[in-house]
């Protein structure tokens, strides 16, 4: 569990979650500290998307849903009635496992959620492009392109646009699914640099199969199955001295 000195940024408590008639989380309780990145490791199936789509809520675009317990960000649950939707999901940032950038030049992929929430000004919009793309590690790239479409970059590129778009409404959390999934090693390594940055401003939530990964960028990581947390720990004693064997089993390849 997170230490005393470190502030929770996302409480979950006794979360069950289905899709229809399907169960995909059971009585899941985890504290998700501000300003860190946590991993999230399970195999296939395990509900590791789910936890945190149910953060933002994103979840429901898919279809019907149901939960019970409870989901908070800063105290505030995000499940009450009078939730702002747009407003959750600017605070609640989301890159998902393949880059999609819209079919437009890079600096309106950038500028497009600043001008959904009224920001219309040229020098306003042109400062938060510039900061966007810096702190997605990807200015000196592109700052002579800004006017190219989206998609003459690569997929490491285009997977760092995503978040720098993401971070264009000034978000407070980041969730990542599978961030890296359909990158080659140099734009893996890339976005793990950005992710290592990002949690000095954000928090940061990563979905990961990939064990080295979580065991490199993230201080907290959470292992699930089925459904189920199994263990939640600082990253360095799940990988080196894991509470539950069946973390130990999953993590040394013996499962999943």
């Amino acid at each position: 569990m997170i230490p005393l000195d470190v502030r929770s940024k996302i409480e979950i408590k006794g979360l069950s979650y289905w899709y229809g008639n399907h169960q995909a989380l059971r009585e899941v309780t985890i504290s998700l500290p501000e300003k860190r990145v946590t991993a999230i490791i399970g195999p296939s199936g395990c509900g590791k998307s789910t936890l945190i789509k149910s953060i933002n809520r994103i979840g429901e675009v898919a279809g019907e849903i149901r939960i019970e317990g409870e989901v908070r960000v800063d105290g505030e649950s995000v499940y009450g009635e009078e939730v702002d939707l747009v407003d959750l999901r600017r605070r609640v940032g989301m890159v998902f496992q393949k880059p999609n950038p819209f079919p437009q030049t890079i600096y309106r992929n950038v500028a497009f959620g600043p001008r959904l929430h009224g920001v219309a000004d040229k020098r306003t919009l042109d400062e938060i492009v510039e900061r966007s793309l810096r702190d997605a590690a990807m200015w000196e790239e592109v700052k002579d392109r800004l006017q190219d479409s989206a998609y003459g970059l690569s997929g490491g590129q285009q997977q760092r646009l995503c978040i720098a778009r993401a971070l264009a409404v000034d978000p407070e959390i980041i969730l990542m699914d599978e961030p890296c999934s359909a990158l080659d090693p140099t734009g893996t390594a890339r976005i793990e640099e950005t992710v290592a940055k990002l949690k000095d401003r954000y928090t940061v939530i990563i979905v990961t199969h990939n064990m080295q990964q979580a065991a490199r960028v993230s201080d907290f990581t959470a292992f699930m199955l089925t459904g189920s947390l199994v263990e939640y720990n600082p990253t360095e004693r799940v990988f080196r001295n894991p509470e539950n064997p069946m973390t130990e089993d999953y993590i040394t390849g013996r499962f999943g």
